[in-house]
């Protein structure tokens, strides 16, 4: 017997049955589909195999697959890496600027010029046909073939310097080279040929060829401080480029290789040998025939008789930069400066520089070096930028960014004076740890329990990572930093635990300003190139005695006092023992970079502060050289011809200088010059005035203006109308 359900009771049994059919439509719908893409693809693999290569023809095909995914793959890295070179675009490149400036030294003597006033750029359809040759046959016979790369040039290039044992032809292009030029340095990295070379395409396909060598022939650096061939013409020849002839085009396109090893007003034999290269070159490549350039072989090209006057060109340069930001707010633009610069100090300088790089360079594997000198008070007296100008415009001293070392360590040195710590804090000298990071002393020996004034004589590493880790307060890096900006280093500082050690890189520029507000008592540097801007009417536009702002202080008399006490004793207890400035106080502290990358010594008198730095453009390390070798010795030279004849001024704070100090200026006071064959003769410094002279006309300088106008009678005016 059926028992009969209620309505309730069936629900559940409906429920089943509604899922149950849920359950199979759904196994039968995705069968289904499974079935039809099976059958489609296996329509697809038939079709397919009509197309399937056997033989030399599948390995064509599986290299071409490849290709393609190995093209993928190289676009997507390519388009990486020419994202930095693109960068460089976006800046107003075409942009000369209108000023024209004539550069006066702190005497009023003419030293250079910058700006327009160099000559505008020639249209390429109004230049000698022969003087467009010469430059494409010496500097690149494809230029209008290629695309900006000339790999078949590289080739060649390749090719002939590998049977010349030595590099004796360029693979560059000369849109490369124009690339270098407008965008890039003389760098020599992986990065920067990179660089060149997506700008050079970049150029190729933003601008015609004639645009391209017409902006070549007017920005390129050639010799004399002159760039563009239109001012070299007038420089060299006192005629327009538009009126040379064959030898006088030759002697041109001979200068880009280098400006400064064959610029004829230094050098004409090798000038004019030059120049008989390119007119081989003209033959060589179909350009010309013998005949036609036997004229100019027979009678070279001569050049205006000038006075040998080397332009401080580097410094120039930056002073050009400096007159372009104060002036750009008046509305006349050709100009008259006096510089700060003082080119008996300027030629000291380089001279300094060279002859420590031609007597250690190769030994010490170096070859480059910069230096700022400032007097103190602020005007920059001396800035070399390079060994060479016409090798490499870049300047060194103001653009290149290189780790400053243990020379950094000063501003944690000067921040533990402001916090209340002294000369003589006691600090341990022991391994430490921060992070990750542990630094090391040199020889990874430890001195245990020392004083500040020891640890930085001795230019102990673990000393100034304890005090920003243990003695500074809560974010010690963020107050490191900010101590740097306030000494005047510009360069953006990374922020990292490294730091204290010197692993932000700045530039010797920085370094100077820094260390010049230690003579100055713990006030701002105010650091200048400029002392004055005047326009040709003889309108002064501008005086940094009247216009700049007063000093500020940046560091207390105390802690100036503290630190002036501990860097007077670095040169001689301490690392810079070669530094010392005969029979003057001198103080400073010596860098040296991991790898021996870079060497450092930035130090000051009472009168001049100065940062020397030396290293290699590719930043391969140098042969053990520190601190406190050529940077030291370079000092030194500089520095002893610096103050020669002139009043010693004292350093703040240092009233009674170490012993070791002491002892050794006196020695220097009554040494006799060294004697002998091998002996080298001090840099003289000559002097028209006695210093008592020049001290008296200084005191009635100083008496005239602060005398107080006379007050005349209208009786007595009237008289003298």
């Amino acid at each position: 017997m059926t028992e009969d359900r209620t309505p309730e009771e069936k629900k559940p049994k409906l429920k089943r049955h509604i899922l149950l059919r849920i359950d199979s439509w759904i196994d039968s719908t995705l069968w289904n589909a499974g079935f039809t893409l099976s059958e489609i693809w296996e329509e697809i693999t038939i079709f397919f195999r009509r197309f399937r290569a056997r033989g030399w023809k599948k390995l064509f095909f599986e290299v071409l697959g490849e290709t393609m995914t190995l093209g993928t793959a190289g676009a997507v890295l390519m388009l990486a890496l020419a994202q930095p070179a693109f960068e460089e675009t976006k800046k107003d490149w075409r942009n000369q600027g209108d000023f024209a400036v004539t550069f006066l030294d702190r005497y009023g003597n003419l030293i250079g010029h910058r700006g327009i006033i160099h000559e505008n750029s020639v249209p390429i359809d109004e230049l000698p046909d022969h003087l467009i040759k010469a430059v494409l046959a010496t500097e690149d016979r494809r230029f209008f073939e290629h695309f900006g790369i000339d790999f078949l040039g590289l080739a060649r290039a390749m090719s002939e310097n590998a049977k010349a044992g030595s590099v004796v032809q360029g693979g560059s292009t000369l849109t490369q080279q124009l690339a270098k030029n407008l965008f890039l340095t003389n760098e020599r990295s992986i990065e920067r040929k990179i660089k060149e070379a997506y700008l050079a395409l970049w150029l190729e396909a933003n601008l015609t060829k004639k645009e391209i060598l017409s902006l070549y022939l007017d920005r390129a650096y050639m010799g004399g401080g002159t760039f563009g061939a239109a001012a070299a013409s007038q420089f060299y020849f006192g005629k327009p480029l538009t009126e040379v002839n064959l030898a006088e085009s030759a002697m041109l396109a001979g200068l880009f290789k280098a400006p400064a090893k064959y610029a004829p007003h230094v050098n004409l034999p090798a000038a004019r040998a030059r120049a008989n290269v390119v007119l081989t070159n003209l033959v060589q490549g179909g350009l010309m025939t013998e005949g036609q350039v036997i004229a100019a072989r027979r009678n070279p090209a001569s050049v205006i008789d000038r006075d040998e006057v080397e332009a401080p060109d580097h410094f120039l340069d930056w002073a050009f930069e400096e007159v372009q930001k104060i002036a750009a707010k008046y509305r006349d633009h050709t100009l008259v400066v006096r510089t700060t610069i003082d080119i008996g100090l300027q030629k000291a300088a380089e001279e300094a520089v060279a002859a420590n790089l031609r007597e250690y360079g190769e030994s010490y594997h170096v070859k480059q070096a910069a230096l700022v000198l400032i007097e103190n008070g602020g005007a920059v007296r001396a800035m070399v930028g390079g060994r060479d100008y016409g090798e490499s415009q870049f300047n060194r001293a103001s653009r290149a960014l290189r780790q400053p070392g243990s020379s950094f360590k000063v501003y944690t040195y000067a921040l533990a004076m402001e916090k209340g710590m002294t000369p003589d804090t006691p600090i341990v000298d022991a391994p430490i740890s921060w992070g990750n990071w542990s630094p090391g002393n040199y020889g990874n020996s430890y001195a245990g329990r020392v004083d500040i004034k020891t640890a930085l004589a001795k230019s102990i590493n673990t000393i100034p990572v304890r005090l920003a880790k243990e003695k500074l307060g809560p974010n010690a890096i963020e107050q490191i930093m900010a101590e740097a900006k306030k000494f005047g280093v510009e360069t953006p500082i990374r922020k990292d635990v490294t730091i204290p050690i010197g692993t932000s890189e700045v530039t010797v520029l920085d370094q100077a300003t820094a260390y010049a507000v230690f003579p100055a008592g713990g006030y701002q540097s105010r650091r200048h190139g400029i002392a004055q801007i005047m326009n040709y009417a003889g309108d002064v536009l501008y005086d940094f005695e009247r216009d700049a702002p007063p000093a500020e202080r940046v560091l207390s008399e105390t802690a100036a006092a503290y630190m002036n006490q501990m860097l007077t004793r670095v040169p001689y207890v301490g690392t810079a023992r070669r530094a010392s400035v005969d029979g003057v106080l001198t103080a400073g502290k010596t860098g040296t970079t991991q790898a021996y990358r870079d060497a450092w010594f930035c130090g000051y008198t009472g009168n001049y502060t100065a940062a020397v730095w030396f290293g290699n453009d590719d930043y391969t390390s140098t042969n053990n050289m520190t601190g406190g070798s050529l940077p030291a010795m370079t000092f030194k030279t500089l520095m002893d011809y610096a103050h020669q004849g002139i009043d010693l001024r004292p350093i703040p704070g240092v009233e009674t200088p170490a012993p070791e100090a002491e002892k050794a200026i006196a020695a220097a006071k009554t040494a006799k010059p060294a004697a002998g064959a091998d002996a080298v003769a001090p840099m003289v410094r000559a002097r028209s005035l006695s210093s008592e002279t020049t001290r008296m006309i200084r005191d009635i300088a100083r008496r005239l203006k602060e005398a107080k106008p006379l007050a005349l009678d209208p009786d007595t005016v009237a008289s003298i109308d």
